[in-house]
Formats: C-alpha cells, structure tokens, sequence
C-alpha cells in the first residue's frame, strides 16, 4: 500500500515535477554532445530536468545546457570556442567565462554576455517586447534547468545540493530543503549552509549565484554571500496577518509560491533584469570599496510588480499609498521602481516622460541615487537637481529619473515653466506626510501645468478655476507615497478607498510591509520590549511672606518645569543616566562594546543644560566617554553665546559622523535628529520629553535599526506614561486604516459661522482676491485687511475674537487638505481660503495678562528623589486599530483663570491626600496629580467629546475615562482604588480635579 512520501526527496520531487513535469531523475547518457533532446524534460512552468554529470565543478558550468544553448542561438561561436569538444580551446572559453563571473557576477554576465576574442557572446536572451517574433524566438531558447543532487565540490566529492538552477548552464540558485514533518525546518537548512558548506568553494563564491535558498514547507529564507557562519539569510515570506511567515494554502504547501510563482522563467527573467544587482558602496573616509549582492525580498518584489501591473491598468493620474516599515529596505523599493517606470507602456505609448524621487532626509537621497546609478539601464537617464537650472536641464535633454530634496522640490517646480506643461510625471515621495501640504502640493501641481498666470486675457474666474484645477489630482501625474506612519492626511489624500455598508468610507494603503512583520522577522528591533519608566518625587516650599494668588492651572504647569529643569533635577537625572549607561550598555558590552545613547530633551535650554551636566559628571566618574548636544541655532546661556560648534568642538554637519567615534557615547537633543535619522549603534534612549502620537513613534523608532550585534535595545523615561506609548505605536504596528472621510459639510459650516461674525463682506473679499491676483500694489490689499481688522476688534468681545480666529484657521487647514481630493469644485471656498490666509496674520491675538507670573521667584525646591520603575515590555494590539480623519472643528473660548493663593497651591501640589494615611504617599501623588489625569486625556472618546459636544457632554465621557483608567490600576495599585470605590467624597473630588486638569486643556489644543 503506497503512502505520502513526507522525506526531503519527497519536497525534491515535488519542486522538480512543478517546475519541469518531471521527478528529474538522473537520465544516463555516455557522451555530453549529440544527446537527443527527448532524454531531457520539459513541462511545469518551462524548465528542463538537468543532469549531475553534466555539472563541470572546475568550471561551475553545466556544460550540457551551455553547448546546447550556444548550439541553437549561436551557431558561429559555438563552433569557434569548439563547444562540442573537450579541446584547449573550449577550455579556454570556459576559463575566461569563469573570470568574467568572478569579477562581474552572474547577474552582470547573464545581462550583457561577454566579450571572448573577436566574439561578443550573448549568454541569456531577455525579455521580448510585444510584437517582436525575433526577440521572442531567441527568448525561447533560452534554457532553464533544474538538477538534483548537484555534486559539487571539488575536493570533498560525495557532497551535493539538493537542488541548483541554472540558466543555459550557469548556476543562480542553490537550495537546501527541509521538511516539518520529518522534525527538521528551515533553520535546520540554514545551519547546514553555515556549517557543511565551505564558503572558499568555487559554487559559493561571492557573484557565483545570485542566492542560496534554505526552505521547509512553512518558510523562505535567502542568503546573497555565504561567509560560513557569518551567513545572514533573510525571510523571504508573503507574511501573515500582518506578521512574519506565510498564509495558509488551501490547495497545497504554504511555500510552493516560491516554485510557481517566483521562479517561472518569465519572472526569473524579470528579477535578473530589473532587481538582482551587485552594488557597490564607497567608504568616504577610507576609500575603500564594499561589494554587495542584492536579491529582492517578497514584499519589495511584489509593491513594484503590483505597482507597475496598477499603473499599466490605470494609465496616469492616480495615487498609491505604501505602507512600509522601517527595515523595509525602502530604498531598493523606490530604486526598483523608479527605473521600472521609465519603461512602463500602454497602447505603445510610454506612460512618462520623467520620474522625480521626492525625499526629505539627504543621507536617503544620496542612498537611493546610488542604488539607481547601479543599474546598467538607466545611468545616463538619472540626473540629481540641487537647483532649478538642473531640473531644467535635466528635462530639456531627456533624463529620466531626477532625484530631489522636499526642501528644493516647491521652488525648483516653480521655475519649470510652461514649455513642460503637457509632459507626464511619476512622482515618488519618501515618507509622504513630510510633504503633502497644501500649499507645497498647490506649487509642484502648478508648475507640473505651467503656473496660473500664462494667458495675459485671462479672468479673474478663470484664475480662480486654474488655481482649483492646481491643487486637484492631475491627469499628467501619478503620485507614488512611501511612509512608514501614514497620517490621517496621507491616508486620505493617496490610500485606496473603500466603501463600507453603513454609508462611510474607509482608506487603507495600497501596498504595506507593517511594524508587526519588520520586527518578526528580524529587521528592526521591538523598541518597547525594554521600557523603564521614572518616577519624580518632589517637594516644594514657599519662600516668602506673602501669600499672592495665582492661576492654578498656569501655576501647576510652571512648577512642574521648574522641577524637573531645575539644576538639582538635571544633575540628579543626569546621574542614573550615565550610571545606567555604563553599567547596563557599555558595561555589558551590548553591541560588542560599541552601543550609544540619546537623550531627548524638552527644548535648547534643557538640552544645554544636560550637555554641561554630563560633561562635569562624566569627568567626575573619569569616564572615558563624552557627549555631544544637538540643536540650532546660536542661544544665550548664562550671559555668553554659544551654539552646537562652541559647544562640541566641530561643525555641526559632522555630528552623525562624530557620533560612531569614539570617545563619543551621548547625542544630547532638542528637536534634532529624532526623525529621519539611522544610526544601527544607538541602543539605548533617555526621555525627558513629553510625546505622544506619530512624534512617540518616530522618537522612539531610532532605536529600532539592526545591526548584526545589536540583540536589544533600553528605554529610561522620565516623563511618559506606557498607556500612552502604546496608544501612540498602535495604529502604525499593523495596516493603517483610516475610519472615514473628511466631512466637506464641514467647510460649509465653518464659512457660515465667519460670514455670521460680521467682520468681513462677501463684496470686500472678492474685491482683495481680484486685487491680489490681477498684482495690485501692497497698500490696496492692506486697506482692505485693516478694515476688516477693526470690525475684528470692534464688533467681537475677547471669546468672539478667539473663536473667529480659531474658525478661520480651521477653515484655511481643512480647505487646505479637501481641495486635494473633492471631486468638485466651489469657488467661494477657494475665494475665501486665498482670503483668511492674509486676514489671520494680521489679527490681533487677545492681550491677556499671565495669572501665574511671578510664582517661580516664590517658591523654592526642598526635595526632588527620582525613581526607576520595573522595566516592562509594552505589548500592542493585533486588532485592527483606525485613526480618525482631519479633525474640522475650529471655535473656542478664552479660558477663565481659577485664581488660588500661594500656600494653597504648593499645598496642594506638595500634599494632595495628607488626610489618607498612604503607604507610599509620594506615589499616590504621582498618580493624581500626572498619570490618572495624563492617561484619561488620551482617552479618544473623551477627547472627541471635548472637541465636538458641550462641556456636559464631556464631563459624561471623562467620567466614563476615569472608571476605566482607575479598573486599569487594580492590580499595581489596590490602595488607591479601593479608596476610589470605597469612598465617595475621595472618588467626587477625584472626578472633579481631574476633569478640571483635563478639559480646558482639551478645549484649548483644538485653537
């Protein structure tokens, strides 16, 4: 009785018959030439069954196949290098295709063949353009074998791949297979290449092979360069909900889309052409130069198939949105992409006419032209525009990929001109929420059609209409946005819709590798795997006799700064954190003894302030370390000037360079570098900042870069609570999805609450629109703007001033963002956009005076301890989790100062339960006075409810927020709890104080 065959032959024979119709058994034969063609098979998706004995190990060369394609495409040189015969002069043929592979790659050689003598000899025949017989013919000829058991060493002559494929005789992949259910995986596969395959073999030599494949039933996984156990193999997986591994197939092995899909000839053929490379990487310093073989993987294989099958489809003018995460390997993406679309072609017609690469960070520039210039096809098409004058000349003499900043993008389309108005762009943004405002999209729509101001006849209507069509999605571009952590905005301006059964619909993007699966697999690290939080513990005292007052809110905030910028504090916080890096990060050798850390401050003094720190408590400890603070500008500090140079000792561009240096281990900063910047040696982050949201995400991802030593990575903060590091990293772990649309009604609502106010007429808009376009002089505008400020001033009381400001801004920022997308337009909205965006500069911010001024100079610090907590890993949803659209609410009010006396406030602040004998009093304070009220602001129904019911309303969703925040600390803080549902005054005032912290705060972040 015959049973499944569930050894690694059985995964052999199964591979063999997809791809050839065949077990591709050895056939025998005694002669290498003249052997009928009917001893080899064909079938599956085009490949041949080769022979082990056909296999030349000095050579490499599968001589059966190489004779035979030279025999029937090349009839002329196959005679000349004598391939029939064993003779010296086959033999030097085979020598000097040998060379050519060692120095070039077989990639390079496959591609443009080689040149032997007075022969240029063509080794591969690539893909036929339509219409072509010829082309398609020689394509044919082409001969794609697969071997089993491939005896292959020279010296040890028994061992044997499992399989090896080659193309018209030349080897590209080799394969380890291993099966599950014989108890051994890919991992085992992975370990025998390390291990059992000597690396000085000439098969494995670097360029040999494009790659070595270990696979199992379950997995892919592909190393480009075996080094022994130096081997770095990378999943080569679909993913799964989200994650690392492969989907479940319902008609057979999870991993057969590997042989049925990737490895068709049409597809191999398209991966030799268009993907694998031999890159090379110049160090500046040394001069040295570094070769890397790159192989795509799945997911940067299929965004640009599946770009480029969409753009085929849709023609010009659409957008895409992709989702990929940090250790994407987005530059090969864009890079694939790019030179892909040069070629693409509907109706013979090519689609367009230059591709412009849109970056904002100059290290991904430098590194996506590299990786362009690299290929063969496309070197003297590529053309990098530092100035207007290069894009002009890139475009007047046919370059077809031009590379540029965000920065310089906006003022080199302005000078395009008109003369390019009908030529077709693909427009590729890197990391699109860095450059899709309004106005910045309004001047590169402009300039892609020529301006506004062409015709000297034209009316103010058509103006009007020109500047609508400007900002709307252009039939002459398609936009191609890459992000890691799309915005609500982004979401809506380039993801797909999709249309929900209740009447809403939802974006998502149209392509994404997310967070989840980057860090399964292994190509960034799980930043909050290691997450500290700091406690603060404080006392205040008052240090005079009076007992002003003061507004208690205001109050509360600056004495909280003063605390923790406080000298004492600074230098106290100082200390736990060179302690800590010494004793946990160097002094645990983490990334073989050359981790670095970061401190992220709340502003330039701060970080001055810590920078003067470090240095004296690092020379205290004899430490061998230094710091280095990052910041801009030039600032007063302590009666002198300094700036990031008087400070370090270098310019500020050799920062990032510094940093890998020794005796360097601290990058000190405000502001800079928390986006945008990848350094796979910085371990380990100290927070002294507030974040929340996509700033959390972006801050705290600069640790994530690998590095082939780097196996964790640490997290002090002194400032954030986890619930709201989780709630910010959510959204971006999986899919982004965004909930619904913007609501244009919006728009309407918003300029009937403006025209209501009184402060302008519709006649005096018009009147500064047609003035403004028409170039009328400065003072004709202004005239019409003071008297619209002094109905301003005149006719509203302070919270009507507030609330119409708040009303236009919205306005301006929703128009903004739907004339992108609307599929109409209106005329008045663009009239009175083009209006309030003179108007609100010029209105008057509503004079009030500090309530709180002078609290700092009453007070002084008796005692400040800091704390740390346990660490923890914070662990993320793997439900769907949506963000909510453009928020298009404007209105406020001015919030009434709650005025209290001195003593009374630093009781309260010192104090706020002294009647409740607490176990650990301090940290009870914590919690009321920072972590309750901080972790019910985050709370999205709340924070919904203030910003779109009345305060009622609010109250009811912040009470709803406290019970679940207060359910959340039974298990660490069973006192305080208990208290909350035991006593009903503590639990009254506790509601009370926190919605009072919160909700004006709430009211006023929507200004």
């Amino acid at each position: 009785m015959p049973v499944s065959d569930t050894s690694e032959a059985g995964l052999e024979r199964l591979i063999c018959r997809a791809l050839t119709g065949s077990d591709c058994e050895p056939y025998s034969h005694t002669s290498i030439i003249g052997i009928a063609e009917t001893t080899t098979f064909y079938g599956g998706t085009g490949w041949i069954a080769g022979n082990f004995k056909d296999y030349d190990r000095e050579y490499c060369i599968d001589i059966f196949h190489l004779s035979k394609f030279l025999q029937d495409t090349q009839p002329e040189i196959a005679d000349a290098v004598d391939i029939k015969n064993n003779s010296p002069t086959r033999r030097q043929f085979l020598a000097r295709l040998q060379g050519e592979i060692s120095k070039r790659g077989v990639v390079d050689v496959l591609r443009n063949g080689i040149k032997h003598g007075a022969h240029d000899i063509t080794l591969c025949y690539g893909t036929p353009s339509p219409g072509n017989e010829s082309a398609k013919r020689l394509y044919e000829l082409n001969r794609f074998s697969v071997t089993r058991q491939l005896k292959y060493s020279r010296q040890e002559t028994q061992r044997a791949l499992d399989l090896v494929l080659f193309i018209n005789g030349l080897p590209v992949f080799t394969f380890e297979l291993k099966n599950s259910l014989t108890k051994q995986t890919v991992f085992d596969a992975i370990e025998q290449y390390k291990h059992d395959r000597d690396p000085r073999e000439r098969l494995f030599e670097f360029g040999r092979c494009i790659a070595h494949f270990a696979v199992d039933d379950q997995e892919v996984r592909f190393c480009t360069h075996l080094k022994g156990k130096e081997s770095w193999f990378l999943p080569f997986n679909k993913g799964h909900n989200d994650g690392a591994g492969n989907p479940p197939n319902p008609d057979g092995l999870k991993t057969e889309y590997l042989w049925k899909e990737i490895l068709t000839k049409e597809s191999l053929t398209d991966i030799i052409e268009n993907y694998a490379q031999i890159v090379v990487e110049k160090d500046q310093k040394t001069g040295k130069k570094k070769q890397t073989q790159i192989f795509p993987r799945y997911h940067q294989l299929d965004v640009v198939r599946k770009l480029i099958c969409a753009v085929k489809r849709d023609g010009v003018g659409k957008r895409y949105l992709i989702q990929h995460s940090a250790g994407s390997g987005k530059s090969n993406s864009i890079a694939w992409l790019a030179h892909q679309l040069i070629g693409v072609q509907k109706d013979d017609v090519h689609l367009f006419d230059s591709i412009i690469v849109v970056t904002d960070r100059r290290i991904l520039d430098a590194q996506i032209q590299n990786t362009i210039k690299q290929f063969a096809q496309v070197k003297s098409t590529l053309g990098h525009a530092e100035r207007s004058s290069n894009l002009r000349e890139f475009i007047g003499s046919g370059k077809k990929i031009i590379i540029t900043t965000i920065q310089k993008f906006p003022f080199i389309l302005d000078e395009i001109g008109s003369e390019h108005a009908g030529r077709r762009f693909a427009i590729i943004i890197d990391e699109a929420h860095s450059s899709q405002g309004g106005r910045t999209a309004a001047k590169m729509h402009q300039a892609l059609i020529g301006g506004v101001n062409d015709e000297d006849d034209e009316t103010f209507e058509d103006k009007i209409n020109k500047i609508i069509e400007t900002k709307k999605l252009l039939p002459n571009a398609s936009y191609f946005a890459f992000t890691a952590t799309p915005k609500n905005k982004t979401l809506e301006l380039f993801g797909e819709p999709v249309p929900q059964p209740d009447g809403r619909v939802k974006h998502r993007p149209f392509h994404s590798y997310t967070m989840k699966q980057a860090i399964q697999e292994g190509f960034i690290l799980d930043v909050l795997a290691n997450y500290t939080p700091i406690k603060s513990y404080y006392r205040l005292m008052k240090k005079i006799e009076d007992d002003p007052e003061f507004d208690v809110k205001k109050a509360q905030k600056k004495l909280l700064k003063y605390v923790e910028n406080h000298d004492y504090a600074i230098r106290r916080k100082t200390e736990i954190m060179v302690d800590h890096f010494h004793q946990y990060v160097a002094g645990a050798g983490k990334i073989g003894g050359q981790a670095r850390a970061m401190v992220i401050t709340s502003g330039i003094k701060q970080a001055i302030a810590y920078f003067y720190a470090f240095d004296a408590y690092l020379k205290e400890r004899n430490s061998p370390y230094k710091a280095i603070v990052a910041f801009s500008g030039e600032h007063e500090i302590g009666g002198k000037m300094v700036s990031e140079f008087s400070l370090n000792g270098f310019p500020s561009n050799q920062i990032p360079d510094k940093f890998r240096e020794e005796p360097y281990r601290f990058l000190i900063c405000a502001d800079k570098f928390q986006t945008g910047y990848d350094e796979p040696l910085l371990h380990t982050m100290y927070v002294d900042k507030p974040l929340s949201d996509i700033k959390a995400v972006q801050t705290l991802s600069r640790l994530n870069r690998a590095h082939p030593k780097k196996h964790d990575t640490f997290i002090l903060d002194f400032v954030n609570d986890p619930e709201t590091i989780k709630s910010a990293f959510e959204p971006y772990y999986r899919t982004t999805i965004l909930a619904e649309e913007t609501d244009p009604n919006k728009l309407h609502d918003l300029k009937s609450e403006l025209d209501s106010s009184e402060v302008y007429t519709w006649e005096k808009v018009e009147e500064f629109v047609r003035l403004y376009l028409d170039g009328a002089e400065r003072e004709k505008l202004d005239s019409i703007l003071d008297d619209c400020v002094s109905e301003y001033l005149e006719r509203l009381d302070e919270d009507g001033q507030v609330n119409f400001k708040s009303n236009a801004k919205a306005f301006i920022r929703v128009y903004a963002f739907l004339s992108q997308i609307l599929p109409y337009k209106k005329r008045e909205w663009e009239i009175l956009s083009i209006f309030l965006n003179f108007l609100v500069p010029k209105l008057p911010t509503p004079k009030e005076e500090d309530p709180s001024k002078g609290i700092l100079e009453a007070i002084d610090m008796e005692s400040y301890r800091v704390e740390k907590q346990e660490s923890i890993r914070i662990s993320l949803s793997d439900a769907d989790i949506e963000i909510e659209p453009v928020p298009t609410e404007g209105g406020g009010h001015k919030p009434e100062p709650e005025i209290d006396r001195l003593s009374n406030i630093i009781r309260a602040f010192n104090d706020l339960f002294g009647n409740i004998p607490w176990t650990d009093a301090d940290r009870v304070r914590k919690l009321i006075t920072e972590e309750i009220p901080a972790r019910v602001a985050a709370d999205t129904a709340y924070q919904n409810a203030c910003k779109h019911s009345d305060k009622q309303n609010a109250r009811i969703e912040h009470d709803k927020a406290l019970l679940r925040v207060m359910t959340a600390l039974i298990k660490d803080d069973t006192e305080l709890f208990k208290q909350f549902s035991d006593n009903e005054g503590f639990k009254r005032w506790l509601a009370d104080t926190t919605f009072g912290l919160t909700y004006t705060e709430q009211k006023s972040s929507t200004l």
